[in-house]
């Protein structure tokens, strides 16, 4: 009998070794506990950034208020930056570039933090005639425009894509024809064919695990959309050095859509298209994932993204962004703390 005990009591411990372990592994235990400690200030409003670049002008401003306790915290290749941006406090994160890279962060800032709510922000290319290199947009929805299903050539609108009577994909969102921008406009059509813009799988925690459900369009949210009226009119940086100045003093724009994929736009032919197919104003590489991301998480959400180039629309013979990126940059951090200073929670 005293052999069973210890056999059962061994076996006990084997099973909680077996569990905690992958834990441990993930995040070691002192870190675990700094966590639990930085929670217990909590809630916070999450930052989410792509680059340094863009980080950097709020990072080493006045108006980001260090945590003297705990200026940072690093975790799985991540550094979250904790402190106050006028009296709110914040945890800040730098994601990389990329929708895995954006996705990844703000998930991992979601799991392991207390957040009440998303900032994004960053610079993006504009698709939109009526903005300039400047300004800063402030989009009600996001889509994910890089998930496809690529057509077979010798097929057309009219037939059913594959896998699409499974409900895995769908012709709802519309194409892209490669065939509309061949140069010699052959009659018989590109053999790149179509692709079909798709939705994004998600699995929010209030559904059903293992149910999906659809999101191509991811809305902010409505209350931050409501409260970014009141931005419009800030004053913005119009030049960057004595010689090399904006056509106007850029503005604040509430616009409809922005959109994000893994490629930098530099096109003209595609920005025209996604502006005349989808009604998209800034286009960037992060901003959906972080989107998608909090909708799953029930997150309230909202991204500011000021315009650097205009994706290849532009006459000069380089990218835009090359000049106007510290500009925009600046522009953004200036109209992001003066959203943060408008919330009241």
């Amino acid at each position: 009998m005293k052999d069973v005990k210890i056999q059962l009591l061994l076996l006990s411990c084997l099973i909680m070794i077996i569990c905690i372990t992958p834990l441990e592994a993930a995040i070691p235990s002192g870190i675990k506990k700094t966590i639990d400690d930085v929670n217990k200030e909590g809630p916070y409003l999450g930052i989410v950034v792509p680059n340094a670049f863009e980080m950097n002008p709020l990072l080493n401003s006045s108006n980001f208020v260090v945590n003297s306790k705990l200026p940072y915290l690093d975790v799985q290749g991540r550094r979250f930056h904790l402190g106050t941006v006028k009296n709110q406090k914040v945890i800040m994160v730098m994601t990389g570039l990329s929708m895995l890279n954006s996705g990844l962060s703000t998930q991992l800032l979601l799991t392991l933090f207390e957040i009440k709510g998303i900032v994004h922000f960053g610079i993006a290319g504009n698709a939109n005639s009526n903005l300039q290199i400047g300004d800063v947009t402030i989009p009600q929805y996001w889509a994910h425009t890089g998930l496809w299903n690529w057509q077979r050539y010798g097929d057309d609108a009219q037939d059913e894509l594959a896998f699409e009577a499974f409900g895995d994909y769908t012709r709802q969102y519309g194409y892209l024809n490669f065939s509309d921008y061949d140069v010699d406009q052959k009659s018989s059509g590109s053999y790149l064919n179509s692709v079909w813009y798709q939705p994004e799988e998600v699995f929010p925690i209030t559904g059903t695990p293992e149910v999906r459900q659809h999101a191509f369009w991811v809305q902010v949210d409505q209350n931050y959309y409501n409260l970014s009226q009141k931005l419009e009119g800030t004053n913005l940086t119009r030049c960057v050095n004595a010689t090399t100045c904006l056509p106007r003093s850029p503005v604040v724009a509430r616009v409809d859509k922005g959109c994000s994929a893994n490629a930098f736009v530099d096109n003209a032919a595609y920005r025209q298209f996604l502006q005349s197919k989808f009604n998209i104003t800034p286009i960037d590489m992060e901003t959906a994932a972080v989107a998608l991301v909090s909708l799953e998480f029930g997150t309230p959400f909202i991204a500011i993204r000021s315009l650097s180039d205009l994706a290849g629309g532009g006459s000069a013979q380089s990218n835009e962004a090359a000049i106007f990126s510290s500009l925009a940059a600046e522009n953004c951090v200036t109209v992001v703390v003066k959203f943060i200073s408008l919330l009241n929670y």
